[in-house]
Protein backbone atom coordinates (compact mmCIF):
# COMPACT_ATOMS: atom_id res chain seq x y z
CA UNK A 1 0.00 0.00 0.00
CA UNK A 2 1.62 2.75 -1.05
CA UNK A 3 -0.63 5.71 0.45
CA UNK A 4 -2.09 6.38 3.80
CA UNK A 5 -4.58 3.57 4.98
CA UNK A 6 -8.05 4.70 5.29
CA UNK A 7 -8.79 2.68 8.84
CA UNK A 8 -7.40 4.03 11.51
CA UNK A 9 -6.08 0.70 12.84
CA UNK A 10 -3.56 0.27 10.22
CA UNK A 11 -3.01 3.80 10.36
CA UNK A 12 -1.49 3.42 13.74
CA UNK A 13 -0.02 -0.40 13.22
CA UNK A 14 2.49 1.65 10.43
CA UNK A 15 2.76 4.90 11.71
CA UNK A 16 4.31 3.28 15.34
CA UNK A 17 6.33 0.22 13.43
CA UNK A 18 3.83 -2.50 14.41
CA UNK A 19 3.85 -4.06 11.04
CA UNK A 20 6.06 -6.66 9.08
CA UNK A 21 3.55 -8.26 6.81
CA UNK A 22 0.13 -8.68 5.60
CA UNK A 23 -1.94 -11.21 3.41
CA UNK A 24 -3.93 -8.33 1.76
CA UNK A 25 -3.22 -5.07 3.11
CA UNK A 26 -6.16 -3.41 0.86
CA UNK A 27 -8.22 -5.83 1.26
CA UNK A 28 -8.28 -5.89 5.17
CA UNK A 29 -8.12 -2.27 5.02
CA UNK A 30 -11.52 -2.15 3.61
CA UNK A 31 -12.70 -4.50 6.21
CA UNK A 32 -11.62 -2.32 8.45
CA UNK A 33 -13.42 0.34 7.50
CA UNK A 34 -16.77 -1.16 6.68
CA UNK A 35 -17.35 -2.21 10.01
CA UNK A 36 -16.02 -3.61 13.64
CA UNK A 37 -13.39 -6.10 12.56
CA UNK A 38 -12.85 -9.12 14.58
CA UNK A 39 -8.97 -9.90 15.28
CA UNK A 40 -7.40 -12.66 17.88
CA UNK A 41 -4.23 -13.44 19.25
CA UNK A 42 -3.03 -16.68 20.59
CA UNK A 43 -0.66 -17.56 23.67
CA UNK A 44 0.18 -20.44 24.79
CA UNK A 45 0.73 -21.15 28.67
CA UNK A 46 4.05 -22.32 28.60
CA UNK A 47 4.34 -20.31 31.68
CA UNK A 48 2.67 -18.70 34.56
CA UNK A 49 3.05 -15.72 33.25
CA UNK A 50 3.52 -13.93 30.01
CA UNK A 51 6.59 -11.72 29.25
CA UNK A 52 7.75 -8.51 27.79
CA UNK A 53 8.16 -10.87 24.50
CA UNK A 54 4.31 -10.67 24.68
CA UNK A 55 3.82 -6.89 25.14
CA UNK A 56 4.37 -5.58 21.52
CA UNK A 57 1.32 -7.94 20.33
CA UNK A 58 -0.91 -7.29 23.47
CA UNK A 59 -0.31 -3.59 22.46
CA UNK A 60 -1.32 -4.37 18.65
CA UNK A 61 -5.18 -5.49 19.96
CA UNK A 62 -5.21 -2.78 23.04
CA UNK A 63 -4.96 -0.49 19.53
CA UNK A 64 -7.30 -2.85 17.24
CA UNK A 65 -9.64 -1.73 20.40
CA UNK A 66 -9.09 1.52 20.92
CA UNK A 67 -9.87 2.05 17.04
CA UNK A 68 -13.13 0.52 17.49
CA UNK A 69 -12.23 -2.94 16.64
CA UNK A 70 -12.98 -6.73 18.49
CA UNK A 71 -10.08 -8.36 20.24
CA UNK A 72 -10.19 -11.95 21.25
CA UNK A 73 -7.27 -13.44 23.18
CA UNK A 74 -7.05 -16.88 22.40
CA UNK A 75 -5.50 -19.16 24.96
CA UNK A 76 -3.67 -22.40 23.86
CA UNK A 77 -5.03 -24.67 26.24
CA UNK A 78 -5.11 -27.45 23.42
CA UNK A 79 -2.32 -26.45 21.79
CA UNK A 80 0.34 -25.88 24.67
CA UNK A 81 -0.21 -29.75 24.92
CA UNK A 82 1.68 -29.84 21.62
CA UNK A 83 4.54 -26.73 21.68
CA UNK A 84 5.06 -25.22 19.21
CA UNK A 85 8.24 -25.70 17.20
CA UNK A 86 8.57 -21.78 15.43
CA UNK A 87 12.45 -21.05 15.61
CA UNK A 88 13.22 -23.62 18.46
CA UNK A 89 15.90 -25.90 18.62
CA UNK A 90 14.62 -28.25 20.68
CA UNK A 91 11.18 -29.76 21.49
CA UNK A 92 9.25 -27.92 24.11
CA UNK A 93 9.08 -29.80 27.39
CA UNK A 94 5.19 -31.20 27.74
CA UNK A 95 3.37 -29.77 30.48
CA UNK A 96 0.30 -31.78 31.99
CA UNK A 97 -3.26 -30.92 31.86
CA UNK A 98 -3.24 -29.63 35.45
CA UNK A 99 -0.42 -27.27 35.12
CA UNK A 100 -1.66 -26.06 32.11
CA UNK A 101 -4.53 -24.94 33.27
CA UNK A 102 -3.17 -23.30 36.59
CA UNK A 103 -1.02 -21.20 34.12
CA UNK A 104 -3.28 -19.78 31.92
CA UNK A 105 -5.25 -18.88 35.72
CA UNK A 106 -2.81 -16.72 36.15
CA UNK A 107 -2.09 -15.08 32.96
CA UNK A 108 -5.83 -13.89 31.85
CA UNK A 109 -5.35 -11.35 34.52
CA UNK A 110 -2.63 -9.59 32.35
CA UNK A 111 -5.23 -9.22 29.92
CA UNK A 112 -7.70 -7.67 32.09
CA UNK A 113 -5.03 -4.64 32.59
CA UNK A 114 -4.93 -3.95 28.81
CA UNK A 115 -8.27 -4.65 27.28
CA UNK A 116 -11.87 -3.98 28.08
CA UNK A 117 -13.77 -7.68 28.30
CA UNK A 118 -17.58 -7.46 28.08
CA UNK A 119 -20.42 -8.50 25.77
CA UNK A 120 -20.44 -4.95 22.98
CA UNK A 121 -19.00 -5.19 19.51
CA UNK A 122 -16.02 -4.24 20.31
CA UNK A 123 -15.17 -5.68 23.94
CA UNK A 124 -12.98 -8.05 24.29
CA UNK A 125 -13.62 -12.08 24.75
CA UNK A 126 -11.08 -14.60 25.77
CA UNK A 127 -11.34 -18.13 24.40
CA UNK A 128 -9.76 -21.68 25.06
CA UNK A 129 -8.80 -23.59 22.09
CA UNK A 130 -8.60 -26.66 24.25
CA UNK A 131 -12.86 -26.16 24.05
CA UNK A 132 -12.81 -27.99 20.35
CA UNK A 133 -9.47 -29.14 19.91
CA UNK A 134 -9.74 -31.34 23.14
CA UNK A 135 -12.64 -33.35 21.19
CA UNK A 136 -11.35 -34.08 17.71
CA UNK A 137 -11.53 -37.35 16.05
CA UNK A 138 -8.42 -37.91 14.86
CA UNK A 139 -9.42 -40.27 11.61
CA UNK A 140 -12.32 -37.37 11.05
CA UNK A 141 -9.97 -34.35 11.49
CA UNK A 142 -7.26 -36.03 8.79
CA UNK A 143 -10.34 -36.50 6.33
CA UNK A 144 -11.80 -33.05 6.87
CA UNK A 145 -8.86 -31.02 7.58
CA UNK A 146 -5.75 -32.62 7.06
CA UNK A 147 -6.32 -33.13 3.39
CA UNK A 148 -5.81 -29.37 2.59
CA UNK A 149 -2.03 -29.35 3.61
CA UNK A 150 0.93 -29.98 1.08
CA UNK A 151 3.85 -31.29 3.33
CA UNK A 152 5.63 -30.16 0.22
CA UNK A 153 4.85 -26.13 1.08
CA UNK A 154 5.43 -27.22 5.30
CA UNK A 155 8.01 -28.02 5.02
CA UNK A 156 9.04 -24.77 3.39
CA UNK A 157 7.98 -22.55 5.78
CA UNK A 158 11.30 -20.95 7.52
CA UNK A 159 9.64 -21.92 10.89
CA UNK A 160 10.47 -25.47 10.32
CA UNK A 161 13.09 -25.51 7.60
CA UNK A 162 15.61 -23.53 9.76
CA UNK A 163 15.43 -26.74 12.18
CA UNK A 164 15.97 -29.32 9.42
CA UNK A 165 18.82 -27.32 7.43
CA UNK A 166 20.77 -27.50 11.08
CA UNK A 167 19.71 -31.60 11.27
CA UNK A 168 17.97 -31.12 14.33
CA UNK A 169 14.91 -33.32 15.39
CA UNK A 170 11.21 -32.27 14.61
CA UNK A 171 8.93 -34.44 16.01
CA UNK A 172 5.93 -35.51 14.35
CA UNK A 173 3.89 -34.18 17.49
CA UNK A 174 5.39 -30.73 17.02
CA UNK A 175 4.74 -30.68 13.16
CA UNK A 176 0.93 -31.01 13.93
CA UNK A 177 0.76 -27.50 15.49
CA UNK A 178 0.54 -25.63 12.45
CA UNK A 179 -2.61 -27.51 11.06
CA UNK A 180 -3.87 -27.14 15.16
CA UNK A 181 -2.77 -23.59 14.49
CA UNK A 182 -4.62 -23.30 11.33
CA UNK A 183 -7.78 -25.05 12.33
CA UNK A 184 -7.94 -22.53 15.09
CA UNK A 185 -8.60 -19.70 12.90
CA UNK A 186 -11.00 -21.59 10.88
CA UNK A 187 -13.03 -22.31 14.28
CA UNK A 188 -12.79 -18.83 15.80
CA UNK A 189 -13.79 -17.63 12.30
CA UNK A 190 -16.90 -20.10 12.60
CA UNK A 191 -17.77 -19.17 16.74
CA UNK A 192 -16.89 -15.39 16.27
CA UNK A 193 -16.96 -14.04 12.32
CA UNK A 194 -13.28 -13.53 13.07
CA UNK A 195 -11.35 -11.66 10.24
CA UNK A 196 -7.62 -11.35 11.06
CA UNK A 197 -5.07 -13.04 12.41
CA UNK A 198 -2.00 -11.23 14.23
CA UNK A 199 1.41 -12.46 15.34
CA UNK A 200 4.57 -12.05 15.74
CA UNK A 201 6.63 -12.50 12.26
CA UNK A 202 7.49 -16.20 13.06
CA UNK A 203 4.07 -17.00 13.31
CA UNK A 204 3.07 -16.06 9.28
CA UNK A 205 3.46 -19.78 7.77
CA UNK A 206 1.03 -20.78 10.81
CA UNK A 207 -1.24 -17.42 9.76
CA UNK A 208 -0.78 -18.04 6.41
CA UNK A 209 -1.94 -21.78 6.50
CA UNK A 210 -5.12 -20.65 8.83
CA UNK A 211 -6.03 -18.00 6.09
CA UNK A 212 -5.73 -20.55 3.52
CA UNK A 213 -7.55 -23.29 5.35
CA UNK A 214 -10.42 -21.12 6.12
CA UNK A 215 -10.37 -19.57 2.52
CA UNK A 216 -11.14 -23.26 1.74
CA UNK A 217 -12.99 -25.32 4.10
CA UNK A 218 -15.44 -21.97 4.86
CA UNK A 219 -15.43 -19.41 1.65
CA UNK A 220 -14.13 -16.86 3.43
CA UNK A 221 -11.59 -14.15 3.04
CA UNK A 222 -9.81 -13.63 6.24
CA UNK A 223 -6.19 -11.98 6.70
CA UNK A 224 -2.87 -12.45 8.62
CA UNK A 225 -0.49 -9.33 9.75
CA UNK A 226 2.40 -9.93 11.74
CA UNK A 227 4.86 -7.74 13.70
CA UNK A 228 8.38 -7.87 13.54
CA UNK A 229 10.35 -10.25 15.69
CA UNK A 230 12.18 -7.39 18.27
CA UNK A 231 15.91 -6.91 19.22
CA UNK A 232 17.31 -3.82 20.95
CA UNK A 233 19.77 -1.93 19.28
CA UNK A 234 22.75 -4.07 20.85
CA UNK A 235 21.24 -7.39 19.49
CA UNK A 236 19.82 -8.80 22.59
CA UNK A 237 16.22 -10.57 22.39
CA UNK A 238 13.58 -8.18 23.53
CA UNK A 239 11.92 -9.53 26.78
CA UNK A 240 15.56 -10.57 28.47
CA UNK A 241 17.46 -9.19 31.00
CA UNK A 242 20.50 -10.55 32.71
CA UNK A 243 18.12 -11.72 35.41
CA UNK A 244 16.12 -13.80 33.43
CA UNK A 245 12.95 -12.66 31.20
CA UNK A 246 10.80 -9.63 32.79
CA UNK A 247 7.65 -11.01 33.15
CA UNK A 248 4.14 -9.21 33.29
CA UNK A 249 2.33 -10.95 36.55
CA UNK A 250 4.26 -8.88 39.73
CA UNK A 251 4.25 -12.01 41.34
CA UNK A 252 7.18 -13.37 38.86
CA UNK A 253 8.94 -9.77 39.12
CA UNK A 254 8.12 -6.58 41.17
CA UNK A 255 6.79 -3.33 39.25
CA UNK A 256 10.05 -2.04 40.49
CA UNK A 257 12.30 -4.12 38.49
CA UNK A 258 9.86 -3.64 35.13
CA UNK A 259 10.45 0.07 35.73
CA UNK A 260 13.61 -0.67 36.07
CA UNK A 261 14.06 -2.90 32.83
CA UNK A 262 12.78 0.09 30.93
CA UNK A 263 14.47 2.67 32.81
CA UNK A 264 17.64 1.01 31.67
CA UNK A 265 16.78 0.86 27.74
CA UNK A 266 19.79 1.66 25.59
CA UNK A 267 19.08 4.93 23.94
CA UNK A 268 18.96 4.00 20.73
CA UNK A 269 16.27 2.46 21.48
CA UNK A 270 13.95 4.87 23.54
CA UNK A 271 12.09 6.68 20.63
CA UNK A 272 11.10 2.88 18.94
CA UNK A 273 10.10 2.24 22.29
CA UNK A 274 7.81 4.73 23.05
CA UNK A 275 5.60 4.19 19.60
CA UNK A 276 5.45 0.69 20.61
CA UNK A 277 4.83 0.09 24.06
CA UNK A 278 3.05 3.62 25.03
CA UNK A 279 0.30 5.72 23.65
CA UNK A 280 2.24 9.18 23.78
CA UNK A 281 1.56 11.12 20.13
CA UNK A 282 4.08 9.60 17.29
CA UNK A 283 5.47 13.49 17.23
CA UNK A 284 6.35 13.11 21.16
CA UNK A 285 8.11 10.01 20.93
CA UNK A 286 10.26 11.02 18.32
CA UNK A 287 11.20 14.29 19.96
CA UNK A 288 11.94 12.40 23.20
CA UNK A 289 13.83 9.51 21.04
CA UNK A 290 16.03 12.61 19.16
CA UNK A 291 17.44 13.22 22.99
CA UNK A 292 20.91 13.40 23.87
CA UNK A 293 22.86 13.65 26.75
CA UNK A 294 21.84 13.83 30.40
CA UNK A 295 18.36 14.66 28.63
CA UNK A 296 17.83 11.05 27.27
CA UNK A 297 17.69 9.90 30.71
CA UNK A 298 14.44 11.75 31.32
CA UNK A 299 12.71 10.63 28.24
CA UNK A 300 13.49 6.81 29.91
CA UNK A 301 11.66 7.87 32.76
CA UNK A 302 8.84 8.59 30.51
CA UNK A 303 8.78 5.76 28.76
CA UNK A 304 9.47 3.23 32.44
CA UNK A 305 6.43 5.52 34.10
CA UNK A 306 4.30 4.91 30.92
CA UNK A 307 5.06 1.07 30.75
CA UNK A 308 4.87 0.15 33.92
CA UNK A 309 1.54 1.74 34.05
CA UNK A 310 -0.40 0.46 31.88
CA UNK A 311 0.77 -2.75 33.13
CA UNK A 312 1.03 -2.42 37.07
CA UNK A 313 -0.47 0.94 37.49
CA UNK A 314 -0.21 4.44 38.29
CA UNK A 315 0.73 4.05 42.10
CA UNK A 316 2.78 1.62 41.14
CA UNK A 317 4.96 3.39 38.40
CA UNK A 318 5.20 6.33 41.07
CA UNK A 319 6.40 4.49 43.88
CA UNK A 320 9.13 2.83 41.14
CA UNK A 321 10.08 5.80 40.35
CA UNK A 322 10.51 7.51 43.89
CA UNK A 323 12.62 3.79 44.92
CA UNK A 324 14.68 5.07 42.27
CA UNK A 325 15.36 7.93 42.80
CA UNK A 326 16.14 7.32 46.89
CA UNK A 327 18.31 4.63 45.81
CA UNK A 328 20.68 6.25 43.08
CA UNK A 329 20.25 10.00 43.37
CA UNK A 330 20.08 9.79 47.20
CA UNK A 331 21.35 6.74 47.96
CA UNK A 332 18.81 5.65 50.02
CA UNK A 333 16.57 2.60 50.30
CA UNK A 334 13.34 3.15 48.69
CA UNK A 335 9.97 1.75 49.27
CA UNK A 336 9.23 -0.99 46.50
CA UNK A 337 13.05 -1.71 46.48
CA UNK A 338 13.28 -5.77 46.00
CA UNK A 339 13.59 -7.23 49.56
CA UNK A 340 15.04 -10.45 50.45
CA UNK A 341 14.80 -12.09 53.63
CA UNK A 342 16.42 -14.45 55.18
CA UNK A 343 15.87 -16.27 58.60
CA UNK A 344 17.94 -16.67 61.41
CA UNK A 345 19.02 -20.17 60.52
CA UNK A 346 20.80 -19.07 57.08
CA UNK A 347 22.25 -16.24 58.93
CA UNK A 348 23.73 -18.54 62.05
CA UNK A 349 26.59 -16.97 63.41
CA UNK A 350 26.96 -14.78 60.38
CA UNK A 351 27.08 -15.26 56.76
CA UNK A 352 29.81 -14.23 54.00
CA UNK A 353 29.58 -11.67 52.06
CA UNK A 354 29.59 -13.52 48.67
CA UNK A 355 26.63 -15.99 50.47
CA UNK A 356 24.80 -13.16 50.97
CA UNK A 357 24.71 -11.94 47.34
CA UNK A 358 23.97 -15.11 46.03
CA UNK A 359 21.38 -15.01 48.32
CA UNK A 360 19.86 -11.99 47.02
CA UNK A 361 19.73 -13.62 43.55
CA UNK A 362 21.77 -10.71 41.78
CA UNK A 363 24.58 -13.32 41.03
CA UNK A 364 24.10 -16.61 40.77
CA UNK A 365 27.38 -18.36 42.10
CA UNK A 366 29.90 -17.58 44.63
CA UNK A 367 32.59 -17.50 42.22
CA UNK A 368 30.75 -15.14 40.37
CA UNK A 369 30.23 -12.93 43.97
CA UNK A 370 34.20 -13.53 44.58
CA UNK A 371 34.79 -12.15 40.98
CA UNK A 372 32.39 -9.33 41.09
CA UNK A 373 34.16 -8.30 44.57
CA UNK A 374 37.72 -8.64 43.16
CA UNK A 375 36.73 -6.08 40.85
CA UNK A 376 35.31 -3.70 43.47
CA UNK A 377 31.97 -3.98 41.96
CA UNK A 378 29.80 -4.80 45.16
CA UNK A 379 28.36 -2.24 47.89
CA UNK A 380 26.64 -2.89 51.08
CA UNK A 381 24.71 0.41 52.06
CA UNK A 382 26.90 2.43 49.72
CA UNK A 383 29.97 0.97 50.59
CA UNK A 384 32.29 -1.12 48.40
CA UNK A 385 33.33 -4.82 49.37
CA UNK A 386 37.22 -5.68 49.62
CA UNK A 387 36.90 -9.10 50.92
CA UNK A 388 34.48 -11.78 49.47
CA UNK A 389 34.96 -13.55 53.21
CA UNK A 390 34.08 -10.88 55.31
CA UNK A 391 31.00 -11.75 57.84
CA UNK A 392 27.85 -10.15 58.25
CA UNK A 393 26.37 -10.73 61.21
CA UNK A 394 22.72 -10.74 62.14
CA UNK A 395 22.43 -7.52 64.08
CA UNK A 396 23.65 -5.59 60.48
CA UNK A 397 20.38 -7.66 58.93
CA UNK A 398 18.12 -6.75 61.30
CA UNK A 399 17.34 -3.15 60.29
CA UNK A 400 17.91 -3.84 56.57
CA UNK A 401 21.07 -4.38 54.26
CA UNK A 402 21.22 -2.84 51.14
CA UNK A 403 22.91 -4.93 48.45
CA UNK A 404 23.96 -3.19 45.23
CA UNK A 405 26.40 -3.92 41.70
CA UNK A 406 27.31 -1.46 40.22
CA UNK A 407 24.27 1.50 39.77
CA UNK A 408 21.46 -0.33 38.60
CA UNK A 409 20.89 -3.23 40.51
CA UNK A 410 19.81 -3.06 43.89
CA UNK A 411 18.33 -5.33 47.09
CA UNK A 412 17.39 -5.06 50.45
CA UNK A 413 18.39 -7.90 52.80
CA UNK A 414 16.43 -8.24 56.25
CA UNK A 415 16.36 -10.81 58.39
CA UNK A 416 13.26 -12.55 59.21
CA UNK A 417 11.06 -11.76 62.42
Amino acid sequence: MTQRPKSDFLHVMIERGYMQDCTDLEALDAKLVAGVVPAYIGYDATAQSLHVGHLLNIMMLRWLQKTGHRPITLMGGGTTKIGDPSFRSDERPLLTPEQIGANIATIRGVFAKYLAYGESASDAIMLDNAEWLDELNYLTFLRDIGRHFSVNRMLSFDSVKSRLDREQPLSFLEFNYMILQAYDFLEIHRREGCLLQMGGSDQWGNIVNGVDLTRRVAGAEVFGLTSPLLTTSDGRKMGKSAGGAVWLNADMLSPYEFWQFWRNTTDADVGRFLKLYTELPVDECERLGSLGGAEVNAAKVTLANAVTTLCHGAAAAAQAEATARAVFAEGGVGDALEVVTLSAAEVGDGITVSHLVVATGLVKSGKEAKRLISERGLRLDNEVVADPNAVVTADALAGGLKVSIGKKRHALVRLAD
